[in-house]
């Protein structure tokens, strides 16, 4: 299983000129590239008998070549696999803008998200990483032990440099404490288990949204390019690199927890772009990163031997009660206890929610890829819910 590993390094001037030099090379050579593509396109456009073949990642670096290095001596003093591997993300961009899964690559600015890739003779070593021409780079925390990348990518974010490469590394199956777990996720508190835990979100944003309104004030009366206006500009993306990094500490706790300690996890398919649409829930939505626990818990599932069931993202967990199995017609946000007509059921709603999903863990309802269809669900939903929920109890 290839996994992503990203640390930051630890740098001198010296080692930072080297670094910013590499990332400029690499986005001149991405901008040229996207210059000369864009023509391309436009000449077939406006002369369909005399269309020129589009460029591959390998014509394009042999005309670099031919045609940029000699004209910038500063080519020869970074690494070769800078401007190679920018027109390759190039030649990448375009082939998914033509199969219509992405828009077209833009031109880059400097200073925004500034990056490269490296290969060749790479060596890793404790808390120190070996790259072509720049050498020996210290990173604050230890490697992975007795791997060799075979190629790294470098970026810089908030004057910060970081480094990442894919690893490899065998899953492994962790005894589980709890064999099903239902977890519903919310605007008041991140997630609340069927076992009863209630997980509070960071709500980072919230946290450091006067500050970051005062710093966005006072950047909009400072002349726009000056050296004041920079500076302000780097504590405003100093502080919202702080906020995402609390929310994404929160979500790694909590997805490793979760993924170690239970066998089988239901969440639901949320519609996170619907909700971020809604003006009144936006931001809280947002502040909790619905999609970025999505995403660690699909992985971490599979690392640590345990499954993740997805259910529909129309079925109806929070009306339905957990008791009996009646389900409301309208049940409104505003209602935070969950109230059965039928039984006379009172419980929270949040819990009463995550109560239904883990009975979806052993419900037929369920695909063999972990996946619950909105046809079967909606038509065996109301059928089997009261014999999922006697089987576990």
């Amino acid at each position: 299983m290839l996994l992503g590993f990203k640390t930051e390094l630890k740098l001198n001037n010296q080692q930072r000129s080297l670094l910013a030099q590499h990332a400029g090379v690499a986005r001149h050579a991405w901008n040229w590239g996207l210059a000369l593509t864009k023509q391309i396109l436009d000449h077939n456009k406006a002369n369909s008998n005399d269309k020129i073949k589009f460029p591959t990642a390998i014509d394009l670096h042999k005309w670099l070549v031919a045609l940029v290095k000699p004209q910038h001596d500063w080519y020869y003093q970074v690494s070769k696999c800078a401007p190679q591997w920018a027109l390759k993300a190039l030649a990448d961009a375009w082939k998914r803008c033509f199969k219509k899964t992405a828009k077209p690559p833009k031109f880059k600015k400097k200073g925004k998200h500034d990056s490269f890739t490296l290969d060749g003779s790479l060596k890793c070593d404790h808390q120190k990483i070996k790259v072509p021409v720049i050498g020996w780079l210290k990173t604050y925390e230890r490697l992975p032990h007795g791997y060799q990348p075979k190629s790294v990518t470098i970026s810089q974010k908030v004057n910060r440099w970081f480094i990442s490469f894919k690893i490899e590394i065998e899953p492994a199956s962790t005894p589980k404490s709890v064999d099903v777990v239902g977890c519903d996720l919310g605007v008041k508190s991140l997630a609340t288990l069927s076992s009863g835990l209630v997980f509070e979100g960071a709500k980072s944003y919230r946290k450091f949204e006067k500050k970051l309104s005062r710093l966005q004030y006072l950047a909009r009366h400072k002349v726009k390019g000056s050296n004041n206006w920079k500076k302000a500009q780097k504590q405003i993306a100093k502080l919202h690199f702080k906020i995402a990094n609390i929310r994404k500490d929160t979500l790694h706790k909590l997805t490793t927890y979760l993924a170690k300690n239970h066998s089988k996890i239901v969440i639901e398919d949320l519609n996170v772009s619907g909700m971020l649409a809604n003006g009144k829930l936006a931001k809280s939505v947002a502040d909790m990163g619905f999609y970025e626990f999505r995403r660690q818990l699909d992985y971490k599932t599979q690392l640590y031997g345990s499954e993740l069931i997805i259910a529909d993202r129309w079925f109806a967990s929070s009306k339905t009660c957990s008791n009996c199995g009646h389900k409301k017609e309208s049940l409104s946000l505003s209602e935070r206890v969950f109230e059965c007509e039928q039984c006379s059921f009172v419980c929270d709603r949040d819990l009463n929610a995550s109560l239904i999903l883990a009975s979806l863990a052993v419900s037929s309802t369920v695909s063999a890829c972990g996946l619950v269809s909105a046809d079967t669900a909606r038509m065996k939903q109301e059928n089997n819910i009261e014999s999922t929920l006697s089987r576990i109890e």
